[in-house]
């Protein structure tokens, strides 16, 4: 079946309203993938993923964009409206839609469908050195920059503090910057301490500790260690000492994998192309950050999926061997 048969027969079925399947539709045969702030690796990973598949665009006649966006549940939402056929997303944020909570509470998303997983996203939690921040719990009564609504960092903060009994009157400001505004106002000391989930290295947070003299806290605590136990969408981790500037220790952490997600919606035939695409061309797309050094197909294929595999997916990693 070629690709514009499978969008026309995908365009038959009533649950489709998105105006960008409406577009494919009409013989444009454009995704778009939403990514998070130009200065994370979320950006440049989907810029990769389009490059990868508009290579052989006259071949599929598939147009690949990426947009930068609010973040994972953004990213999902969008998925959801239709706004957006692919977007990056942390395996948390995936748990989170399918299940109905947190930030998907009573809005439960099962047709969402995992296509691969990226990279690890260890929790960078970091304060100004001056601040007398040294472990998670003495973030009470400070200034917090608790992530912008819709993103994986507020997530992530949100279930933190969840765990703890904790809301945002519990700090004495609860600000809702986005990743690529958060370096610059902690050094300009707009608050004390701020999160980040993200691939080693993460540019803001070298740009952080650059600029200022801040601190990795450790997240290893018996609230972080009970999260680890109860959710299997994260796994422990490691910033390694010395990867950024004035932290030469090892930091003990954990966190989710970045994913690539979309619907059940999105054609068979393109989820195959855009996966096909980027694992025929793994080395390049291995040397685009050094979050991805680490990389084997079969993980990427296999690991941290909490969604359902879409079946253009499942049809490439049954080809070529790494599912049954």
């Amino acid at each position: 079946m070629t690709i514009k048969k499978a969008i026309l027969k995908t365009m038959l079925a009533p649950a489709l309203a998105g105006a960008s399947v409406l577009a494919m539709a009409a013989g444009d045969n454009f995704i778009s993938i939403g990514t998070g702030g130009v200065t994370g690796v979320y950006y440049p990973a989907g810029g990769s993923i389009c490059r990868m598949l508009n290579k052989e665009r006259k071949v599929h006649g598939i147009r690949c964009s990426v947009e930068s966006t609010g973040g994972s549940a953004y990213n999902v939402n969008s998925i959801r409206s239709g706004e957006l056929e692919f977007g990056v997303a942390q395996s948390d944020v995936q748990a989170s839609a399918l299940a109905g909570v947190g930030q998907f509470a009573d809005n439960a998303y099962p047709e969402l469908r995992s296509v691969f997983s990226i990279h690890p996203e260890p929790i960078h939690m970091m304060a100004r050195a001056d601040s007398g921040i040294t472990t998670f719990e003495d973030l009470k009564g400070k200034r917090v920059n608790i992530g912008n609504p819709g993103s994986g960092n507020r997530a992530m903060m949100e279930l933190l503090m969840a765990e703890r009994g904790w809301t945002k009157e519990t700090f004495r400001i609860a600000a809702e910057l986005k990743s690529s505004e958060q370096a610059q106002a902690l050094c300009d000391d707009k608050f004390d301490v701020t999160i980040w989930l993200s691939g080693l290295p993460n540019g803001s947070a070298q740009e952080a500790t650059t600029t200022c003299d801040v601190n990795m806290i450790p997240m290893n605590d018996l609230v972080s260690k009970a999260i680890l136990k109860e959710h299997g969408e994260y796994s422990s981790a490691i910033i390694p000492g010395g990867m950024y500037a004035g932290n030469e220790e090892d930091i003990e952490t954990f966190g989710p994998k970045a994913t690539l997600v979309t619907s059940i919606d999105v054609p068979e035939q393109v989820v195959y192309q855009l996966t096909k695409s980027v694992f025929e061309n793994f080395n390049s797309f291995k040397r685009l950050h050094p979050a991805f050094k680490r990389l084997t197909p079969e993980e990427m294929a296999t690991t941290a999926l909490v969604a359902p595999l879409h079946p253009g997916a499942a049809k490439y990693y049954r080809e070529m061997g790494y599912i049954k």
